[in-house]
């Protein structure tokens, strides 16, 4: 049940990005960086990672404003 929700949100966020990740996006698509296709909002685990590389096993988190607000969350993730 847990992974219905996360791909459920991962769509929602597929939808609305924050700024930062709109404006890194058209940068990473179309294989822009090295010819790697990155793939954005994918769920892994409980998480929605921002960008995703997985032939190189390389995530990007975008830390825009909204994680200010979940620090402890963040660090979570992170480890």
């Amino acid at each position: 049940m847990q992974l219905k929700a996360t791909i459920r949100r991962a769509r929602r966020l597929r939808k609305s990005p924050t700024f930062t990740e709109a404006a890194l996006w058209p940068l990473l698509r179309d294989r822009a960086v090295a010819g790697l296709r990155f793939r954005r909002q994918v769920p892994i685990g409980d998480y929605v990672c921002d960008f995703v590389c997985l032939s190189a096993r390389l995530i990007v988190e975008v830390d825009g404003g909204i994680h200010r607000l979940h620090l402890e969350r963040d660090r979570r993730r992170d480890d």
